[in-house]
């Protein structure tokens, strides 16, 4: 017998998920971003579900705004490394006593914001008394099946990209958490990429409608970790040739002599796309990306062998199965 602290969040996921009876003839398999429901003539219902908890995921300094907005967001990102718009959310509310009715009202408002923000509306929900700040959304929306992007299909070959740049999520938590000083250039910059979040959802759209994802994920959890998620969804490995390393973040890891690499890989809550693309389709993806002013970053290759190995400077590097988890990451208190 073991404790959860043990145990740790996928372990956790893997217990219970042993328990259950899947569907019949399950559209998307347990362990994916999203679930789903056959809607028949082709299409998805598809569903997504993810808990914003105050002690392990409000930062000092994130407002209540903030927050629950960030509780919406996290969900329609998933939907996004699927190719699915959203079109409702649900939001069941755990208040602790010594709110007030200023502190629900932010609350309402960060929802509709975050809801707002991409298309979708906040249909209703469920509140009830707890001892922690707890907002669990639900998101829906509907694609046509042969669209939806899923973990596991990479091959050896495609193309491994990014929607963006990352450690800016992880050197902002530091500002937040440890008091890091920075100079005001780049701190507004890191500290904003913490509080406000972006899903990539028509990055997300573009490329479902493209055909050419093989494979897709969020980063919420940190880069290494997505690249094993895939890499375990698909039986293939990674080699990397090149970090989207963030200019803030590598001026903010030459301040406190820090390791860039470290701040970009393992550190998670940040909500760019993972994906791997069918070399014959690169450009495609890519045009389709700068039509919607976005871009793809291209930063590796699939391999058949599975390890995940990054190449920098004439050095292989393994990449860690590391990154943000439950039970295992230590709360985000200072």
């Amino acid at each position: 017998m073991k404790l959860v602290e043990e145990l740790g969040e996928r372990k956790i996921i893997d217990i219970i998920l042993g328990c259950l009876d899947p569907m019949p003839n399950m559209p998307v398999l347990f362990g994916d971003d999203v679930s789903a429901v056959d809607l028949g003539r082709g299409r998805l219902a598809v569903i997504k579900t993810d808990m914003l908890v105050g002690k392990t995921d409000v930062p000092p300094g994130m407002s209540l705004w903030h927050a629950a907005r960030k509780a919406v967001v996290m969900n329609i990102s998933d939907l996004a490394a699927k190719g699915v718009k959203p079109t409702a959310i649900l939001a069941s509310i755990g208040v602790p006593r010594g709110l007030t009715d200023k502190d629900i009202e932010q609350i309402g408002k960060g929802l509709n914001e975050g809801a707002r923000e991409y298309g979708a509306y906040v249909l209703g929900g469920d509140t009830n008394e707890t001892s922690d700040l707890v907002i669990s959304c639900t998101a829906f929306g509907v694609c046509e099946r042969r669209y939806l992007m899923r973990r596991s299909g990479a091959r050896p070959g495609d193309l491994v990209a990014v929607t963006g740049l990352f450690g800016k999520t992880s050197s902002g938590l530091k500002i937040l958490l440890e008091d890091f000083p920075v100079p005001q250039k780049i701190g507004k910059e890191l500290v904003n990429a913490v509080l406000k979040p972006r899903a990539r959802l028509k990055e997300g759209l573009v490329l479902a409608q493209t055909r050419a994802v093989t494979a897709s994920i969020d980063s919420s959890d940190g880069l290494a970790w997505s690249l094993h998620e895939i890499s375990r969804a698909s039986n293939v490995g990674f080699l990397l040739d090149q970090l989207p390393v963030a200019q803030e973040a590598k001026e903010f890891a030459k301040i406190h002599n820090l390791d860039p690499v470290e701040l970009s890989l393992y550190g998670g809550e940040e909500y760019e796309l993972l994906v791997t693309v069918k070399p014959r389709l690169w450009e495609e993806a890519e045009e389709a990306l700068k039509r919607v002013e976005a871009s793809l970053i291209k930063i590796g290759v699939v391999t058949k062998e599975k390890a995940l190995t990054l190449r920098m400077r004439e050095k292989a590097l393994p990449i860690e199965t590391r990154g943000w988890e439950h039970f295992k990451t230590a709360r985000l208190e200072k």
